[in-house]
């Protein structure tokens, strides 16, 4: 007996001010089934910018992401307290993602054996968002 899958509880919410198209088209642009799924724009009564992101949902490797541009300013932004950890495929894969990944953004930790992964790498990308890529 086939039990049928059920769907995802727990998705990953990401806030932006003003870049959730731009990452969610770049994210998406990184893996072979990404894909954005959905996406409301604010219109020109607000409360956002019009045309910005008001609700987007895409999905990475399988997973299921929402993301907004939020109207509102914060004195928050991302930390690599939560961060998106990646099992690569092959070492190429995990290169081709920290090149991507870093390019504009910050390395936390450079690619390399740390003695828990045969490779692995830390990295804060162009709009705050922390990723662990690891080669198991």
């Amino acid at each position: 007996m086939q039990v049928a899958a059920q769907p995802q509880k727990i998705t990953t919410f990401l806030m932006f001010e003003g870049r959730a198209e731009e990452a969610m088209t770049f994210y998406t642009s990184l893996f072979d089934d990404g894909q954005v799924i959905d996406v409301t724009r604010h219109g020109p009564d607000g409360p956002g910018a019009d045309g910005s992101v008001e609700h987007a949902t895409f999905r990475l490797a399988g997973q299921r992401f929402m993301c907004i541009d939020s109207p509102a300013k914060h004195e928050f932004g991302f930390t690599p307290a939560v961060s998106l950890f990646v099992d690569c495929a092959d070492e190429a894969e995990l290169d081709r993602l920290h090149a991507a990944l870093s390019d504009q953004g910050a390395e936390l930790m450079p690619p390399g054996s740390y003695g828990f992964s045969t490779k692995f790498s830390w990295v804060n990308d162009r709009f705050g968002v922390s990723w662990q890529l690891n080669l198991p």
